[in-house]
């Protein structure tokens, strides 16, 4: 099994439950004890935002920013670089926590011995 899990989330509101289901698999293997890097890339991005998750919906999942909480306590999120460029966020518009990285510290990350990389 992979002591590394990294996941890369493309969807946001646009596709609610494949978004539901990179934050709910991503708070789950934290909950394990796996070494966890969630990257919020595409629509995701806006997650990075204070209280943009409070705003996202969907029936009979867990709330997102539960989800979100879990991972920045026991896992990292990070935004993308250029996704953060495209919605003009920079480190001060993010919630405490999240970083602001690129394609070759997701490639670094998702290429470590040990790893497994998802994408949704």
């Amino acid at each position: 099994m992979a002591k590394k899990l990294v996941i890369k989330v493309t969807a946001g509101a646009d596709a609610p439950e494949r978004c539901s289901q990179a934050f709910t698999v991503a708070a789950v293997a934290v909950a394990s004890g796996v070494d966890v890097s969630l990257w919020l890339t595409g629509e995701s991005a806006w997650f990075a935002v204070p209280g943009r998750a409070a705003e996202f919906e969907l029936p009979h999942a867990a709330p997102l920013p539960d989800l979100l909480d879990s991972l920045l306590a026991g896992g990292r999120v990070t935004l993308c670089t250029q996704c953060a460029a495209r919605r003009d966020l920079t480190e001060k518009d993010v919630i405490e926590g999240v970083r602001i990285a690129g394609a070759q510290v997701f490639a670094q990350e998702a290429l470590g011995e040990d790893t497994q990389a998802l994408v949704y």
